[in-house]
């Protein structure tokens, strides 16, 4: 296997006070095998400017208004053009200047198809400050079922085995990446791998969690989702997502560097 191109997404939208950290996370990384798309939802607060200023670290660029979230996402997967493709949110950074050259030689040994890792949330206003830490695992059968998912910002996927599962379903506003994850970990013959590793810092308030109504709409999504993939019974499906979920506000990261 030769040394895969990897494209990073980025979706943003009125984010000028963050975008500008993300878009260093990724100029600092030290595989060079990489572009970086960014589908700009015609930001109004100078995000574009500062996108258009750093245009040259950026292989693709458009901004124009979308219908959402997922939506940008999928305008983002056709635009892409390499053998694997992640998403780095505007306000998120890679937890160091080596993540892509990890992720890429994992791809490398394994062969996989989807390799993800670790996650810490931040504060808002200071990315040094971790408030949760989200540590994944190795995939298991009956995971999805127990509502179990990869932190998605460090998903790395095969751009071939996302064409054929289909992209983001736009019904979901805030749990589509979930039921794509469904999709991808059903899909026959997938090979995928774990790397115990931090890989992204992401700010917390995000899409899904800036409000107790968006949890609750996210909720109500997964229930759907959970029905439409007979992903077993309600009961269990959320008792075990608690389990997943409450620890990870109380585990210690060890240090991000």
């Amino acid at each position: 296997m030769t040394a895969p191109l990897i494209s990073v997404i980025t979706v943003v939208r009125n984010a000028a006070g963050t975008v500008g950290d993300a878009l260093d996370s990724i100029a600092a990384q030290t595989w060079t095998d990489r572009e970086h798309v960014v589908v700009d939802g015609a930001s109004t607060d100078g995000t574009l400017a500062i996108l258009e200023r750093r245009r040259g670290e950026i292989a693709v660029l458009v901004s124009e208004r979308d219908a959402g979230l997922y939506h940008a996402m999928n305008k983002g997967l056709a635009l892409a053009s390499g053998e694997f493709v992640a998403f780095l949110n505007a306000d998120d950074v890679y937890a160091n200047g080596r993540v892509l050259e990890t992720v890429a030689r994992a791809l490398l040994e394994s062969g996989a198809d989807v390799v993800w890792g670790d996650l810490v949330y931040t504060r808002e206003d200071d990315l040094g400050e971790v408030v949760r830490y989200w540590p994944s695992e190795p995939f298991r059968e009956g995971y999805l079922e127990q509502g179990w998912m990869p932190p998605h910002p460090t998903m790395f996927v095969r751009r071939s085995v996302l064409a054929a599962i289909g992209g983001f379903d736009t019904q979901f506003r805030y749990h589509s990446d979930f039921e794509m994850v469904v999709r991808l970990f059903r899909h026959p013959g997938l090979r995928s791998m774990h790397v115990p590793e931090i890989l992204v810092r992401m700010r917390a308030g995000g899409h899904t969690n800036r409000s107790w109504r968006n949890i609750l709409r996210g909720n109500r999504e997964s229930s759907e989702i959970r029905r439409r993939h007979h992903l077993g019974s309600a009961v269990t499906f959320f008792a075990r997502k608690l389990v997943w979920r409450v620890p990870q506000y109380f585990r210690r990261p060890p240090a991000v560097s």
